[in-house]
């Protein structure tokens, strides 16, 4: 039986604070790259398999852009920042300084700005997550891609065959009097990293 057959409503409520507390952090790191209010709301977290993450994310055939972090360290892992097309394009005119519905398609500026943005949220997600559970969390340099939804994610699953099919998600809502950014964390610990990670709340699998 693996890890993640083994998760109560303890470990599910742990999970879950954690990420709300990550996207938080993440939403405070991109009202300060903004230069204004921004709140934030989590209208779902939770441990989903591969099937069920695509269906919340959007259809397959959606286009996203996708930044992709292997983390190592004591609870070795890989966190992915998933935003939808519209969202993606929305950032970038705001980050540029550029009207609303200005970007209709990424260049390389485009994706240097999201890697940057991707990179700055997912390290702030990062830190909250390491801070609450007193472990050290070593990103890697961030992979970008930008393609449809469900070769993005086969793409990050399948790449590291010893990950599992399931992952902590984070449904992320970041909006403020102007604009709303849907986008999605998610962490895919490998199987003994997940026990770990609960092990530092002092919550054991049975």
């Amino acid at each position: 039986m693996e890890p993640w057959d083994k998760l109560n409503a303890l470990h599910l409520d742990a999970l879950k604070e954690i990420g709300n507390i990550g996207a938080g952090n993440a939403a405070t790191a991109l009202a300060s790259m903004l230069g204004s209010r921004i709140q934030m709301t989590v209208p779902r977290a939770g441990v989903l398999p591969l099937q069920e993450i695509t269906a919340l994310a959007g259809s397959e055939e959606d286009p996203v852009a996708c930044v992709e972090f292997t983390v190592n360290g004591p609870a070795p892992s890989k966190i992915f920042f998933l935003l939808n097309e519209p969202s993606a394009y929305l950032l970038i005119d705001l980050l540029l300084g550029k009207p609303q519905g200005t970007t209709r398609e990424l260049d390389e500026m485009g994706r240097s700005v999201l890697t940057e943005l991707g990179n700055i949220l997912t390290g702030s997600f990062l830190n909250a997550f390491a801070e609450f559970c007193q472990l050290e969390f070593k990103p890697t340099v961030p992979a970008f891609a930008f393609d449809m939804l469900g070769a993005v994610l086969s793409s990050a699953f399948l790449e590291g065959g010893y990950f599992s099919d399931r992952a902590l998600v984070i449904e992320t809502r970041f909006y403020s009097e102007a604009v709303t950014i849907s986008g999605h964390f998610f962490l895919v610990p490998e199987n003994a990293a997940l026990e770990k990670i609960l092990q530092s709340l002092g919550l054991q699998l049975d």
